[in-house]
């Protein structure tokens, strides 16, 4: 019998997840229900979102549906390593043995939503075809009311002119709703969940540098800054030429927080990031102080399931500090996983989602404590031994393969190791730095 899906959230992990199911031999329906307007309606230039790295693991989980990654480099720039700006116009150069994908969040979904709807929707297929009601995908739609001993959802259409509610049934939910999940917040409701909900110390806001501006910075890098007080700044190039990113800086007792002057943004960039000043043009300046300041929640779980038919994968499971790149990979890494057990259990969803749960916890929570802790907020002694340790474990691994392993870094972004086995190995270093972060919070 057919099982009917309904995803909540229709960002990268929701939208994977509609393709994985749907390739499966028309066991499932889909449905997915996005709060916000479909990405694809707005023009790039006004719905810009934030730049994405996608490494070994996302992009493996891409490979898996034919078509997926190609299509997803067509937008993205290749990046094979990083740039520190250091004072006085030095550099140092972090090198990727094998190459990362870079490309705006938006640019990403638009990407999956147009392969789905092609090969899938409802709208496009011909009356009677086999993908005549296998897919819907309702924008607009938010969720208000989850009743898990019915099985039925309840969104409100927020539509200009279709306002009102709709309830549907499930035989499967999947929780892909972010970081303040509203399937998730159902869960506190059931017996014996634990959640563990906490705000990374940084706070951060976005920024945008127009194209002919930035020739002076190499496209093909991520480039970082790193000012005093754990303040610090990444930006990447898109394809089009622009560069985007965040400006990061301490949640409590931020130094940006009072700005109320164009000339407080020029001065704090001319003193911490002198190479962004030069670039930054008036109106990007006006821009940066009327954003607001946004905040980085992160999630541990008991249990990413309920019963025999929900389903938490991605932020709405195990949302982490974005220091490292690895969200979305490891939402990815999520939806190829959950299809791995279907097979293994013959599409028993129970069982699939039980196992979901057992298998995959101890990696969601090792993520949660590599990205809070792999990298020094600060301390002059400490970064600098971070550098050492990496640059090292990159040249002995490189010449001595079977004998050295790969850097923590190198672990994390070029391969596929679990996240538990890469903390496990790591334990002294992550223990050194989660002292030395958390003296300097208390400091704070």
């Amino acid at each position: 019998m057919v099982k009917r899906v309904v995803i909540v959230g229709a960002g990268p992990s929701g939208v994977l997840l509609a393709h994985y199911l749907l390739r499966r031999d028309e066991r499932y329906d889909v449905e997915i229900y996005e709060r916000r307007s479909d990405p694809q309606t707005v023009p790039f230039s006004s719905a810009r979102t934030f730049p994405l790295v996608l490494n070994q693991r996302g992009m493996t989980a891409l490979s898996k549906v034919e078509g997926i990654l190609a299509a997803v480099k067509a937008v993205s720039l290749e990046s094979t390593g990083s740039l520190n700006h250091q004072k006085k116009g030095k550099t140092q150069f972090l090198p990727k043995q094998k190459p990362i994908l870079i490309l705006d969040r938006r640019r990403l979904v638009v990407t999956l939503l147009k392969m789905l709807t092609r090969q899938y929707s409802s709208d496009r297929a011909l009356r009677g075809s086999p993908w005549e009601h296998r897919l819907k995908i309702h924008f607009n739609h938010q969720c208000k009311h989850i009743d898990f001993e019915a099985k039925t959802v309840t969104f409100e259409n927020a539509a200009v002119n279709s306002p009102g509610e709709v309830t549907v049934n499930y035989d499967l939910l999947i929780g892909a709703d972010g970081a303040r999940s509203r399937v998730r917040e159902q869960f506190l409701s059931t017996n014996q969940f634990e959640l563990e909900t906490k705000y990374v110390p940084s706070a951060y806001k976005p920024i945008f540098l127009p194209a002919e501006n930035v020739t002076s910075l190499k496209a093909g890098y991520i480039h970082t800054w790193r000012g005093s007080d754990g303040i610090s700044a990444i930006l990447v190039h898109d394809v089009d030429g622009l560069m985007s990113g965040t400006v990061n800086f301490p949640r409590e007792n931020n130094p940006i927080v009072n700005f109320s002057t164009k000339e407080q943004v020029w001065q704090f960039f001319r003193e911490h990031f002198p190479e962004i000043a030069e670039l930054l043009p008036e109106s990007e300046v006006e821009a940066f102080l009327n954003r607001p300041i946004s905040t980085i929640l992160t999630i541990r779980c008991n249990r990413y399931h309920h019963g025999d038919s929900v389903l938490l994968i991605g932020d709405a499971a195990h949302a982490t500090s974005p220091s490292l790149g690895q969200g979305c990979n490891a939402a990815f890494e999520d939806v190829a996983f959950f299809d791995k057990l279907l097979d293994e259990y013959s599409n028993n969803i129970a069982e699939a989602l039980k196992q979901f749960t057992l298998r995959r916890k101890p990696d969601a929570h090792a993520l949660v404590e590599l990205s809070d802790y792999a990298f020094p907020l600060s301390g002059k002694l400490l970064f600098l031994e971070f550098f050492i340790r990496l640059r090292t474990a990159q040249f002995m691994h490189q010449l001595f393969p079977r004998y050295f392993s790969p850097s923590l870094f190198q672990l994390l972004s070029e391969t596929t190791v679990p996240y538990s086995e890469i903390l496990n190995s790591h334990k002294g270093w992550i223990s050194r730095v989660k002292q030395a972060n958390e003296k300097l919070l208390e400091r704070q």
